[in-house]
């Protein structure tokens, strides 16, 4: 078997997860494939250094972590870019355009949960965020997720905990509403 294929049979059947997981990094449909493109270039380009017997698919979630990484740190030093043709369309053709293709957590994840549990999840910190994204949605297990994060795994523990438990707080009302927590009958 050729280098290529070996890369193909460990490598691909991952691509499903790896676009879920470009899309909570970047919110946006066109710059997760993009993101996704990416990784898979580099880690063929690179699969000469994976170690063959260790972790296929948490090898892949870091390089797709650390490119968008990289694509965040030269996005955000980059000057702004105006375009001629931009500055010279009706105003509302241009604010149409400024939202199109835009996604919001909601967007991605309306499939899953109810909106109340995406706005909550939407306002926690990116650190609880990924961590009970991964586990949770995509059910890496703890040594992936640490791989993945670029933290030790007893980190990741602890984010996970407090991460659910600061969603179980703001969610307890709407759980109970809902029926996942028992009323209390009044005594």
């Amino acid at each position: 078997m050729t280098n290529h294929d070996d890369f193909e049979q460990a490598a691909l059947p991952h691509m499903d997860v790896l676009q879920n997981y470009a899309m909570h990094l970047t919110m946006n449909s066109e710059n997760a494939k993009d993101l996704l493109q990416d990784t898979y270039l580099k880690a063929y380009r690179f699969w000469g250094r994976f170690e063959k017997g260790t972790n296929i698919k948490a090898w892949l979630y870091r390089i797709m972590k650390n490119s968008h990484i990289n694509r965040y740190r030269k996005v955000k030093n980059e000057p702004a870019k105006v375009s001629y043709e931009e500055n010279h369309l009706p105003y509302d053709m241009t604010l149409e355009a400024s939202f199109a293709g835009k996604h919001t957590l909601t967007n991605t994840y309306n499939d899953i949960f109810e909106d109340e549990i995406v706005r909550s999840i939407e306002s926690m910190k990116n650190t609880f965020r990924d961590v009970i994204f991964l586990c949770d949605v995509e059910g890496l297990s703890y040594e992936e997720i640490a791989k993945t994060v670029g933290c030790p795994m007893g980190t990741v523990r602890s984010r996970l905990h407090r991460g659910r438990k600061l969603l179980k707080k703001k969610l307890f009302a709407y759980a109970r509403n809902n029926g996942y927590i028992p009323k209390r009958s009044p005594s």
